[in-house]
């Protein structure tokens, strides 16, 4: 189709080669429009295309699965084949020593009601297995739309979260280089603060630089009601102790209730959050340095998204 009308543009344009310039330059605008939009469907295609090839291999290992259990069924079908010819010999050699002694017809006549058995048990089986098969193909149908539905899911949550990053470190963006770091890992989006923005040290009071830090993402929670969030103090592990705060446990959890209390006066739903202290026992540096002590002594604040519709499939 674009050569089509790639073809039409290029024609027409030689046709009325003595039109003004400005209709030469519409046209090759068009012929350049044009292009661009085939590299954005060309671009979606193998978007799609990535996406097909992940659903088909699934449905690909089920589908083996499916056959494996079709060729169990016509082994079965072989079998009960086999009896109800051996059957039929049997019949023949009965009908022909019918005039013989009582006893080897008796022989026979136990042969054949044994056969007869092992074929009513055959044919039984092949029976439930046809049923089991039916169920089967019902129930791959059933978890093939699942799968889809649950990719769905999948891909919007972690497309919310991305967003919800990006809206974070927009917010944020005038404390870059003052101990603030921002990822999204796991599914969950992580603000870290280091003390130098937050606290003084031993003090689980909040400076106005970090009120001002932990007020700009205040707004982006309050505008995301669905988003939980975790906020979890952590020192370094010089011992600490005074008349109130006993160890870095307390020291910890003082920090986080600090950071709790100002989200709830920025209209922060106080079911969104959650206070952890850590102490000093989840470190992201070696405490042998003056620099990974800083890095250690911070605020995480760890953003997660609602899985109750992603919960709610899993356990259908």
């Amino acid at each position: 189709m674009f050569k089509k009308i790639t073809l039409s543009i290029l024609t027409a344009a030689l046709a009325v080669s003595c039109v003004s310039k400005k209709v030469f330059v519409d046209l090759e605008d068009k012929y350049n429009q044009l292009k661009d939009e085939k590299k954005e469907l060309l671009v979606q295609n193998d978007e799609l295309q990535l996406n097909k090839n992940k659903n088909d291999d699934y449905i690909k290992k089920l589908e083996a699965k499916q056959t494996d259990l079709l060729q169990k069924n016509k082994a079965s079908q072989r079998e009960a084949d086999a009896l109800r010819n051996s059957y039929i010999e049997l019949k023949k050699t009965y009908d022909m020593l019918a005039s013989k002694s009582s006893t080897a017809l008796e022989q026979n006549a136990v042969e054949n009601r044994k056969l007869l058995s092992q074929l009513d048990e055959k044919e039984t089986k092949l029976m439930e297995e046809g049923a089991r098969l039916r169920k089967l193909e019902g129930e791959l149908s059933a978890r093939s739309s699942r799968i889809d539905e649950l990719e769905k899911l999948i891909a919007e949550k972690e497309a919310a979260m991305q967003d919800l990053k990006n809206t974070v470190a927009n917010a944020l963006k005038g404390f870059e280089g003052k101990g603030l770091t921002i990822v999204n890992k796991n599914g969950k989006v992580y603000v870290s603060m280091e003390n130098k923005l937050l606290f003084n040290s031993g003090s689980w009071a909040v400076g106005e630089n970090g009120k001002q830090a932990v007020r700009k993402l205040a707004k982006v929670l309050s505008d995301n009601p669905d988003i939980s969030v975790l906020i979890e103090g952590h020192t370094d592990n010089d011992p600490f102790n005074g008349p109130v705060i006993k160890d870095n446990w307390d020291l910890s959890v003082k920090r986080a209730t600090a950071i709790v209390r100002i989200l709830e006066d920025a209209n922060v739903s106080e079911k969104q959050i959650t206070a952890a202290g850590r102490g000093e026992y989840v470190p992201v540096a070696s405490n042998n340095s003056k620099e990974g002590k800083a890095k250690n002594r911070r605020i995480e604040i760890i953003l997660s998204p609602n899985l109750d519709e992603i919960a709610k499939l899993l356990t259908e």
